[in-house]
């Protein structure tokens, strides 16, 4: 099972045993750390992932998750 946490003002947070992170041009990311925290300000240096730039710049993530509604 994947969890997917969004820390408040700062990145998503993907709790797993195995993450596959595959790129707009088809290249993998070999990850050898857990959890993987994806970056969600879009000022990371090191892009898709965090490297805690959102405290810096003092990202504002909005509101809070809303429920969507899924057919099932």
């Amino acid at each position: 099972m994947v969890t997917i946490r969004l820390r408040r003002n700062g990145p998503y947070v993907i709790e797993s045993d195995e993450v596959t992170v595959i790129d707009w041009e088809g290249a993998q990311y070999v990850i050898d750390r857990r959890p993987i925290a994806l970056c969600r300000c879009g000022a990371s240096s090191t892009k898709p992932f965090c490297d805690g730039t959102h405290g810096k710049i003092g990202f504002d993530g909005g509101r809070d998750a809303k429920t969507i509604e899924t057919e099932q």
